[in-house]
């Protein structure tokens, strides 16, 4: 088990101890330049980050954010900081977390982070529990592993808590659950929903990030494969349109009949799985459910079949039966393992089952997740000025704060759009004039 350190010199600035568990402080060198060379690209958080600076809309408020720990997520934490905020920040996924950019974070900006990467599933609990401890006022999530363990293990600080915000599909559906029983505690706003981090974080991040760690774990040719999407929403568009743009003839597995149909519209083969396991060369799960890929599949496979995931959770391939089914296990390569079947059969699982993307990879583009992270910060701030209007259910992110980060983005672009007359908007507002 790794040891919780107190960093003597943690920052550049200044000499106060650092509550941290980071892998080496010495990394932080390197992450330094990884932080600044995401920051580049976006522009939106950019601006977002000077203007806290100067209100600090989130003056003194705790915070407890599990998100994966990359450049991208650390330009978001500076952000936050800029804006008065004090930040805990945990990793939520055991291979997600960059270990030079936690160790810039404590390092250089006296932030509490809790990630190692490869870090083993008490660990990852440990760490939450650790951002915990700073009796946040509010969380911030990417999965809602927090929100379960406050509501589970740790329900005495819920007192605390005034709000939160949510980051991915998966989040959103368990917080909707929990707000469906009756049992959510405090307000969350569903930063996944909005229409500048779902159509955009969740196809074209996920779509080009997943072939990425795809292509960095197996070094294996896309073109001339057959490449299995299992789950046709936003991150499976994504990754079908990509692996296409490869070269892969593309097969898409769904249980919604209308998205299926969509699938098929958009020029892809649609069979069940069942079917699909037997044709497949390369898989990938991104649907968010649990044993999506399982035995009546691993026994259909083409011997060598890769399977990955890139789903938020490690339960979409059933990795225990699949153990179970094997006479051997062996590494092969980084993020690559090799499981040999009774039959001589073998099947082979990227990252653990992990997100792939995220596990040999480097998640998606800070370009894309600039409006992710922007989102996650007026969300912030919107949550914070309304918390006491707000019932104890699941918002979606206002109308007016999404359309503010696309014109953001499209000016940082040198792009510009067509503005409505007063004799447009009249027409729209009015039902009078017909043909």
């Amino acid at each position: 088990m790794a040891k919780i350190v107190s960093l003597k010199k943690p920052t550049r600035r200044g000499s106060a101890p650092v509550h941290a568990d980071i892998k080496d402080p010495l990394l932080a060198e390197k992450g330094r330049g990884r932080i600044d060379w995401a920051g580049r690209t976006m522009p939106v958080l950019n601006q977002i980050r000077e203007r806290f600076e100067k209100q600090k809309p989130l003056k003194g408020v705790r915070m407890a954010a599990c998100l994966h720990v990359t450049a991208e997520t650390a330009n978001l934490v500076l952000a936050l900081k800029a804006g008065g905020a004090d930040v805990s920040l945990c990793a939520s996924n055991p291979l997600s977390t960059q270990d030079d950019v936690a160790a810039a974070l404590v390092v250089d900006h006296g932030i509490s982070v809790f990630a190692i990467k490869g870090e083993d599933n008490d660990t990852y609990y440990r760490h939450i529990h650790e951002a915990l401890n700073a009796q946040p006022q509010f969380t911030m999530d990417d999965g809602a592993d927090v929100v379960g363990v406050l509501h589970s293990d740790r329900q005495e600080l819920l007192e605390h808590v005034i709000g939160g915000t949510e980051e991915t599909t998966t989040g959103v559906v368990r917080l909707r659950a929990m707000a469906k029983d009756g049992v959510l505690k405090y307000p969350i706003i569903a930063v996944n929903d909005a229409k500048t981090k779902h159509l955009f974080d969740n196809r074209y991040g996920t779509g080009q990030s997943t072939i990425d760690g795809i292509i960095r774990a197996t070094n294996r040719l896309l073109a001339g494969s057959v490449f299995v999407v299992a789950g046709y929403g936003w991150c499976g568009r994504g990754l079908a349109m990509r692996a296409r743009g490869m070269g892969a003839d593309v097969v898409v597995t769904e249980v919604n009949p209308t998205v299926a149909l969509e699938a098929v519209m958009d020029g892809y083969r649609v069979m069940p799985m069942s079917d699909a396991a037997r044709i497949g060369d390369f898989f990938c799960t991104v649907t968010g459910n649990l044993n999506v890929i399982r035995q009546e599949h691993f026994e259909r496979m083409k011997d060598g079949a890769i399977v990955s995931n890139s789903g938020h959770f490690n339960v979409e391939i059933d990795l225990a039966t699949l153990e179970k089914m094997a006479r051997t296990r062996s590494v092969i390569r980084e993020y690559v393992e090799e499981y040999t079947l009774r039959n001589g059969k073998k099947i082979v699982v990227l990252g653990e089952g992990r997100l792939i993307n995220l596990a040999s990879a480097e998640g998606h583009p800070s370009s894309v997740m600039d409006m992710s992270f922007a989102n996650q910060a007026l969300s912030s701030e919107y949550m914070l000025k309304n918390h006491g209007k707000l019932q104890k259910t699941v918002y979606a992110v206002p109308e007016p704060l999404d359309q503010e980060i696309a014109r953001l983005k499209l000016k940082a672009m040198g792009v510009k759009v067509d503005k409505l007359t007063p004799e447009q908007v009249k027409y729209l507002g009015s039902w009078q004039e017909g043909t």
